[in-house]
C-alpha cells in the first residue's frame, strides 16, 4: 500500500549521449519511442507498475560509435530544498553518505584530485560538472517535507555496465536527476544492440531510505542471481597486525595459539606478504620457504579452511608475469602499461606502480582461471580478491566492445571458473555492482586501522580522504551498506582488533568496533597477534559470534539491520537497529551506547 506522505517525483526531459562521434540531447519522448542521436538511436520501453522502465542503445550507422554514456535527465519535481542526495560509493572502500544539492560538491572538483585516485573512486574518472553531486548504482532523495527520503532511483544491476546517478541545478533553479547508464568508450559496432540495466524508482512505498534500499536489493538480488548463501564465517587474518612482512612462523606461531585457546575459527587467512611479486601468486616469498602447500596443508589439518590473498588483477613492473607477458597488460592511448595502483611498500622497480592486466584478453582469462585452479589445489578453498577495481580504468584494451564492468566481471568470473563453485570468493576493491552473483563475501567499507580516526593528511588522496584506513570509516560504511548483507553477499565489515597492545585504539573504542561487527551480522574475523589479545576479549569474542550468527539468521530470512538516520545524520550514520537493539555511535569519539528494544520493533 503506498504511503499518503509527501513524495518527490520525476518528469522526463531528455536523453543524452556523450559518444564519438555521436553526441548530443533530444527532449525524451514517453511510451516505447526511439530516440535517434546520430548513429545512436535510444529506445524507451514504457515504465511497468513497479516503476521499472527497460531501454537499450542501437548503432544503426555503418560505422563503429563508440559511446562513453547514455543518461536519461528527469526534473525532480514537488523539491522543497534543500535537496539531499545519498551518495552511494563505487567500490568497497568509496564512503556513503548524504550531500546537499547546492552546498556540497563532488570530491573529484579539489583542484588537487588525482585521476588515479577518482579511477578508483567512480565509475568516470573525469572530473563532475561544477555543482554536481554524483552517487553510483542507487540514491535516495530527500527534501525538507520528506528529511528522512522518499524517492529512490537506482540500476536494476550492475553486470553490464555501471550505473551513475547525478544531480544537479537546471537552467530554472529546479533539480534535475541523470540516470546514466556508462559504457566507458564501449565500441558499438554497426547493427550492435546493446541492452541496458533497467531504470528503478519507488516512491512513497516505505517509510525511509532504508526500507527503500531493501525494496530495491531485493529485486536487484534477483536478477542478478547473488551468491547469499554461504555459511556465516568466523575467521583469522594476517593483515593488520604483521602487514607486508609477514612470515609462515607468524601463520604457524597464531595457528598454535588458535587450537591452544580453541579460538573458533572457520578460516586461517594469509593476507598481502607471502608473494614473490604482485602478480606471481604461485610462488612464495622466501619467508615462506617450506612453500605454500605445506602452509595450506598445516591450517587444513587443524579443522579450519585455508584462505589466501591476491590481488589477480595487478602485476608489478619486475613481476615475471609482466616480463614475459607484456601482452598482457593494458596500455594507455600513448601505449605505455596501464597504472592500476600505486602501492610504495610494493616496490617492483617503479616505487611502488602497478600495471593492469587486460581481461579482454583471453589469455588473461586463461592465466587467471589458472590461478584460481592452482591456488585450490594447493588447498586454499577462500580466496580473497583485492585491489579488484584496475580493469575499469579508461585505456586501450585487447576487445574494445567490453565496458569497464564488464572487465571487472570478466576477470572475476576466471577467477571463480578456476577455483570452482564451492570455493569462497571474498571481494575488496571492488566496483560492488560488478560482481553480484559471483562473490560469496564483499568487504564495504575502508580498511580498518589500529586508530580510529585518521590522524595524518595524505595529499594524494585529497578529497577523497575518507576513503583512508580509520575504523571510524569502517563504522560508516558498516551502518550505510547494512541493507546489503544476505541480499548480495555476505557483508564483511573488516577485521576486528581485539589487542591491547600495539595499538592506538583505546579500549573504549575497541569495544564500539566490536559492536559495530556483532551487530551488523557480518563476517567476523580477527587480525591481530593472539599473545596480545587478553583473556576478557577472547570470551568476548564469543559473545560476539553468538550475537552476530543471530542477527545473520534474521537477516537471512529476510530482515537485514537498518539504518535509521541514513539521510539524517549530521556528520555520517551512527544508529543501527537490528535484531531488538539499537546502537548508536558517536562517530568522533568512538564511544557507544546499545539499547534494547520491545519485541515487536
Amino acid at each position: 500500500m503506498r504511503s499518503e506522505r509527501p513524495t518527490l517525483r520525476l518528469r522526463p526531459l531528455r536523453v543524452e549521449i556523450d559518444g564519438e562521434p555521436s553526441s548530443g540531447s533530444r527532449p525524451l519522448g514517453a511510451g516505447d519511442d526511439a530516440e535517434g542521436i546520430g548513429a545512436i538511436e535510444v529506445r524507451l520501453e514504457p515504465a511497468d507498475l513497479a516503476g521499472t522502465r527497460g531501454w537499450s542503445v542501437t548503432n544503426t550507422g555503418r560505422e563503429p560509435e563508440k559511446v562513453r554514456s547514455v543518461s536519461l535527465v528527469f526534473s525532480v519535481e514537488d523539491a522543497r530544498p534543500p535537496v539531499r542526495m545519498l551518495r552511494h560509493g563505487y567500490q568497497s572502500w568509496s564512503p556513503t553518505g548524504v550531500a546537499t544539492l547546492g552546498v556540497d560538491s563532488d570530491p573529484s572538483r579539489k583542484p588537487d584530485s588525482i585521476e588515479l585516485v577518482r579511477a578508483a573512486s567512480h565509475a568516470d574518472q573525469r572530473a563532475a560538472r561544477p555543482g554536481e553531486l554524483r552517487s553510483e548504482w542507487v540514491t535516495v532523495l530527500a527534501d525538507a517535507a520528506t528529511p528522512a527520503g522518499s524517492l529512490l532511483v537506482g540500476a536494476a544491476g550492475g553486470s553490464t555496465h555501471d550505473g551513475t546517478l547525478r544531480l544537479t541545478l537546471g537552467a530554472e533553479g529546479e533539480p534535475e536527476l541523470r540516470y546514466e547508464a556508462f559504457l566507458g568508450d564501449a565500441v558499438l559496432v554497426p547493427g550492435a544492440i546493446r541492452s541496458l540495466h533497467d531504470l528503478v524508482v519507488l516512491a512513497g512505498e516505505a517509510t525511509s531510505a532504508s526500507e527503500l534500499l531493501d525494496l530495491w536489493s531485493a529485486e536487484v538480488a534477483r536478477r542478478e542471481r547473488a551468491r547469499s548463501g554461504a555459511p556465516y564465517v568466523a575467521g583469522w587474518c594476517s593483515w593488520y597486525h604483521y602487514f607486508h612482512v609477514v612470515t609462515e612462523s607468524d601463520i604457524r606461531h597464531n595457528l598454535a595459539l588458535a587450537d591452544g585457546a580453541d579460538w573458533p575459527f572457520d578460516v586461517f587467512q594469509v593476507d598481502d606478504g607471502f608473494q614473490r611479486a604482485i602478480g606471481d601468486w604461485l610462488d612464495a616469498d622466501e619467508r615462506f620457504s617450506a612453500g605454500l602447500e605445506t602452509l595450506a596443508e598445516e591450517i587444513t589439518g587443524s579443522g579450519r579452511r585455508a584462505g589466501i590473498w591476491l590481488a589477480p588483477f595487478l602485476a608489478a613492473p619486475d613481476s615475471a608475469l609482466a616480463t614475459e607477458h607484456p601482452d598482457w597488460l593494458a596500455r594507455l592511448p600513448n601505449g605505455e602499461f596501464l597504472p592500476g595502483c600505486f602501492n610504495p611498500p610494493w616496490g617492483g622497480g617503479l616505487g611502488g606502480l602497478m600495471w593492469t592486466l587486460d581481461t579482454t584478453n583471453p589469455a588473461v582469462l586463461e592465466h587467471l582461471e589458472h590461478t584460481g585452479r592452482e591456488l585450490v589445489q594447493m588447498g586454499f578453498r577462500y580466496l580473497k580478491l583485492d585491489f579488484t577495481y584496475a580493469p575499469s580504468f579508461d585505456g586501450k584494451w585487447f576487445d574494445p566492445t567490453r565496458t569497464p564492468s564488464e572487465r571487472v566481471r570478466a576477470g572475476y568470473e576466471a577467477v571463480r571458473r578456476g577455483a570452482g563453485d564451492d570455493v569462497f570468493l571474498l571481494g575488496c576493491g571492488a566496483p560492488l555492482s560488478n560482481v553480484v552473483g559471483v562473490v560469496d563475501g564483499m568487504r564495504i567499507g575502508a580498511d580498518v586501522a589500529p586508530a580510529w580516526n585518521r590522524e595524518q593528511h595524505d595529499p594524494a588522496m585529497s578529497g577523497y580522504e575518507a576513503m583512508l584506513p580509520a575504523t571510524r570509516h569502517a563504522a560508516a560504511a558498516t551502518f550505510a551498506r547494512s541493507f546489503m548483507h544476505r541480499r548480495f553477499w555476505l557483508n564483511d565489515p573488516d577485521c576486528l582488533m581485539l589487542r591491547r597492545e600495539a595499538t592506538s585504539l583505546t579500549p573504549e573504542q575497541i569495544e564500539t568496533w566490536t559492536r559495530v561487527v556483532e551487530a551488523s551480522g557480518g563476517m567476523a574475523l580477527v587480525s591481530d597477534d593472539l599473545a596480545l589479545v587478553p583473556a576478557e576479549a577472547r570470551r568476548r569474542f564469543d559473545e560476539l559470534l553468538q550475537q552476530s550468527r543471530a542477527v545473520d539468521a534474521v537477516a537471512a530470512a529476510g530482515q537485514t539491520p537498518r539504518c535509521t538516520d541514513l539521510m539524517t545524520a549530521s556528520r555520517q550514520p551512527s544508529t543501527l537497529v537490528t535484531r531488538g537493539a539499537r546502537l548508536r555511535v558517536d562517530p568522533a569519539a568512538g564511544s557507544s551506547s546499545l539499547d534494547r528494544l520491545p519485541s515487536q520493533t
